[in-house]
């Protein structure tokens, strides 16, 4: 027989409250973000309009060799529904979608970032970035079609390892599907239904980061107000706890590495 706290059915009942109440309020929210966008209400993006992704991209080679080191513990590395277990349903229960998160809703993962150090560098120098992490899709991974929760931030990847065929190696917003480019950036909105597939034998790899979209007064102030909300909610919290907890697993895992070099 299961048994349920007391402390248990609170804990369930104002994560029910909570996003429900949550959910109703972004929907009305996010009805005015189209009109006060400063770059327009379309799936994907020119990254042109955003200055630093020259930067990023010019040091892209930099960031490789940081995600090359991490590579070397792949299968050790988290599932994405390791460390957000509500988004299962989309990411499909296999082990087939990696990560190592740098930035989560702006809450930073300190030992991971200490591993990342130029990538580190790069990413903090970006106004109104809030996550970030290394997105590796092992061969034959489809992640199904879904749309993200909050239309108040822009998605950038920047690609680092993009196998042969290419076109075996795409993502589908909206209407129209793309091809990643080693070295090259891609910004979307990904509150539009969007879908992503690795069917190659290679491993596909980006930098993954979600920024705050540029709005008109007064909606950049209630954009920040609601990602403020959005990292306090026990949805992310629970992933920033589930996080932590990875960052740790891992820096044993690094340390027993470094012993046996020694030997």
């Amino acid at each position: 027989m299961v048994k349920f706290s007391l402390e248990t059915i609170r804990a369930k009942f104002r994560r029910i409250l909570i996003y429900g109440i949550g959910v109703k309020l972004l929907g009305y929210y996010e009805k005015l973000i189209p009109k006060y966008s400063l770059i327009g209400d379309t799936a994907f993006f020119d990254s042109k309009q955003f200055d630093w992704t020259t930067e990023i991209e010019a040091n892209w080679v930099l960031i490789r060799k940081e995600l090359d080191e991490l590579l070397k513990y792949r299968d050790s590395l988290p599932n994405f529904q390791d460390i957000s277990p509500d988004q299962a349903d989309y990411t499909s229960p296999d082990d087939l979608w990696k990560t190592f998160f740098m930035y989560g809703y702006g809450i930073k993962s300190e030992k991971n970032c200490q591993r990342c150090p130029e990538t580190t560098r790069l990413i903090e120098k970006i106004p109104g970035m809030k996550t970030a992490f290394f997105s590796i899709l092992l061969p034959g991974k489809h992640i199904p079609e879904h749309r993200g929760p909050y239309k108040g931030v822009v998605r950038y990847l920047l690609a680092l390892k993009v196998p042969e065929p290419k076109e075996k190696c795409r993502i589908r917003v909206g209407n129209e599907t793309r091809n990643w480019e080693e070295g090259k950036s891609m910004m979307f909105d990904d509150s539009f239904p969007h879908e992503a597939w690795n069917e190659t034998d290679g491993v596909r790899a980006v930098l993954f980061l979600d920024i705050m979209r540029p709005m008109r007064f007064p909606l950049s102030v209630f954009n920040e107000l609601f990602m403020k909300l959005i990292a306090i909610s026990p949805y992310i919290q629970d992933a920033n706890i589930n996080q932590k907890n990875w960052a740790d697993r891992l820096e044993k895992l690094f340390a027993q590495e470094r012993e046996k070099e020694k030997v």
